[in-house]
Formats: structure tokens, sequence, C-alpha cells
């Protein structure tokens, strides 16, 4: 799994005209699934989403996770972070996972953040074109990725 974290004053997802998904201060997370990803992949994720402190302190530092400032979390399904654009000039996306195995995982990834305490998880549409809105604080965007190479190293 691979998720772009922003932090926001706000943002919104619409499908069409109809708003699905809307949230003010947290994180808007772009969630890519790929082959080979796991239920315990989404539920390490949310729990490093949920506590990653990102938020700053009365001091101006990264002091405070989501659940520090109570903060809500909207999370938008994206395949296209795991397109392989280093040949040629058009991207291949082999490497993420089918919609009959991302969406599931899409889903447990938000409910295992509905149980770590983010309140409330708003979605965008699985396999619709959206309009996504992002007011990014900060601007703050971090890069996380549940490669077991990398969660190796990392200490919790």
């Amino acid at each position: 799994m691979r998720a772009v974290i922003q932090r926001v004053t706000r943002g919104s997802v619409t499908v069409g005209d109809e708003l699905v998904g809307q949230i003010g201060r947290g994180l808007v997370i772009l969630l890519g699934i790929k082959e080979g990803d796991t239920d315990e992949d989404a539920a390490w994720l949310a729990r490093k989403v949920a506590n990653l402190r990102i938020f700053e302190d009365d001091e101006g530092k990264f002091n405070l996770s989501l659940l520090d400032v109570g903060g809500a979390a909207l999370v938008v399904s994206q395949f296209t972070l795991y397109g392989d654009a280093r040949r040629g000039r058009r991207p291949s996306f082999t490497e993420a996972a089918p919609p009959e195995i991302a969406e599931p995982l899409v889903e447990r990834f938000c409910a295992y953040l509905a149980e770590e305490g983010v309140k409330p998880v708003e979605t965008g549409r699985f396999r619709a074109m959206m309009m996504v809105e992002i007011h990014n604080d900060g601007p703050v965007t971090i890069l996380l990725d549940t490669d077991v190479s990398r969660r190796g190293n990392v200490k919790e």
C-alpha cells in the first residue's frame, strides 16, 4: 500500500454534481493498493496514519497526531500511485491491484482508521471519476509505503 498524506484545513470529493465526502481539519489520504497487499498492511498503515505526528503544537513543532487534534480523514482510492513511468511516456499500472482486491482493502483501511479513533472517516467513490479538492495546510505532504523493506527499518 502506498499513501500520500496531506494535512488539510479542508477537503472534499465530488462525483459529477454530487458531494460524496467532505472534511474540515485533518488529513486527505490518497491510497493506492498493489498486488500482494494484505489486511495486515491496511491495519499497519491505518495505525501509522492515525498516530503520525504532523500537526503543530503550541510551539510550532510537529508533536501532534490526527488523534491528538481530533481531525478527520478523507480517503481517496488512487491506483495511479502505482503508475510506473520509468520507461516510455505512458505509465504502466501493472503493480496496482485489480478492483476486486483493492476495493475491500480500501474499505478495511477506512475501518481500521475508525477503530484507531479517527472520526469521521469520509471517502471518495471507488472507480469513479472524482474531483478532489484539497486545501493543503503548510503545505505538509508525507508519503508512506507498506513495502516490507521500508517498514522493516522503521521504529513504531
